[in-house]
């Protein structure tokens, strides 16, 4: 038996026989794509949910879903794993529920739950906000984590390897210009995290944060990188694959002893702004 084979080897599909729900999956560019590629590579059988429309109010508009589906299909380090997807507008109350019972339906039972998805836009400084802006961003970036956990924890019957992510932005760590809707509704899920990993260690289920750090997914420009580049010390911008490679590390067994933790992968990004700016 060499080294390799021994309890130090590593399976080369860790999530063989285990199913995920990602959700925020719409975008090639995104990191939610960049997640469940490597959940597929891995041997899960994955539902991913989409919302296009609100893709279509970004800059960088909308992509071809069957492109995004084909693509994480083609990615599959088992064939004939079962890649199934949802529509849903998250903001609605009653569609984390239907989000989570179609995953279920599709695959017999959901070992995992990944909260990708967050609205862009609809923001401001104080001065500027409004009482539906804060809150959309709490329906869609908070609460709609919580009730998806909570319909996920429902239908999980204590098999190890349950695991949920959710999504932070790094809000603690420093400010978030023009975003106050937003950063407070992100801050709401890193807070909770402990309370909610205590609630489901009962049922085997482990749960964790993480903050990516600035990615880009199709908004930086020249003039921001020039603006930022002196805050990265590899002299470069997150990638969508940076955050997936921690995120789909974080729900196989090897971090099995992981939970209740608001973790930062962000490249050593050191924040600091000039006076005025």
């Amino acid at each position: 038996m060499t080294a390799q084979d021994g309890e130090h080897g590593r399976d080369p599909y860790p999530l063989r026989g285990k199913t995920a729900l990602v959700t925020g999956v719409s975008r090639r560019g995104g990191i939610g794509y960049a997640i469940a590629s490597r959940l597929a590579a891995y041997g899960a059988g994955l539902t991913l949910h989409h919302f296009v429309p609100h893709d279509r109010e970004q800059e960088w508009g909308a992509d071809d879903l069957g492109a995004v589906l084909a693509g994480i299909r083609s990615r599959r380090g088992i064939p004939g794993t079962v890649v199934a997807d949802v529509h849903a507008d998250l903001a609605e109350p009653e569609a984390p529920r239907h989000v989570v019972d179609t995953a279920v339906a599709a695959m017999g039972h959901v070992d995992i739950l990944i909260c990708n998805h967050a609205l862009t836009g609809s923001d401001g400084p104080l001065g500027e906000l409004t009482a539906r802006e804060l809150d959309l961003h709490w329906a869609v970036d908070a609460r709609s984590c919580i009730l998806l956990t909570q319909t996920f924890a429902g239908h999980h019957d204590g098999r190890p390897g349950g695991a949920v992510v959710f999504l932070t932005s790094g809000q603690q760590l420093g400010p978030m210009p023009g975003e106050i809707a937003y950063a407070s509704a992100k801050a709401a899920l890193a807070g909770i995290t402990m309370t909610i990993a205590d609630q489901l260690a009962d049922q085997r289920i482990r749960v964790n944060t993480v903050n990516p750090g600035p990615v880009d997914v199709g908004y930086l420009t020249e003039s921001m990188w020039a603006t930022v580049e002196p805050m990265f010390p590899f002299g470069r911008y997150g990638k969508p694959d940076d955050p997936a490679k921690l995120i789909s590390w974080l729900v196989t067994d090897e971090a099995d002893w992981v939970t209740g933790q608001v973790i930062n992968t962000e490249g050593g990004f050191g924040r600091w702004r000039p006076r005025g700016q």
